[in-house]
């Protein structure tokens, strides 16, 4: 099993900055993957970044140029610095983990941007 935490969410202005933070514990040697999703009201769970095994990343269309995913395996760490926030970026962030059998969740972390 893997337990993940969250943190960091807040609520900025539009063009803002904030940090994710998300660390495991646990069977931690048996993660492979970890990524970052979010979930906005009435909308369905996306994939925000994710840092893949062998040091890639990836980033979806929206969050491109503005959000960083960063991972420390020794740390067992993943974050998620976001600049340049818009208000289409309010949702709830989860941190996953994906190993060979299981996927794993936290429970999130609200980030609101609101003038």
């Amino acid at each position: 099993q893997v337990q993940l935490v969250e943190s960091g969410g807040d609520s900025v202005q539009p063009g803002g900055s904030l940090r994710l933070s998300c660390v495991a514990s646990g069977d931690t040697v048996t993660i492979i993957n970890m990524a970052w999703y979010r979930q906005a009201p009435g909308k369905q769970r996306e994939l925000v970044a994710a840092a893949i095994s062998g040091g890639r990343m990836d980033y979806a269309d929206a969050v491109r140029g503005r959000f960083t995913i960063s991972r420390d395996i020794d740390k067992n760490t993943v974050d998620l610095q976001m600049n340049s926030l818009r208000p289409e970026d309010t949702a709830v962030y989860y941190c996953q983990a994906r190993a060979r059998l299981w996927t794993y969740w936290g429970q999130g972390t609200q980030v609101t941007v609101s003038s």
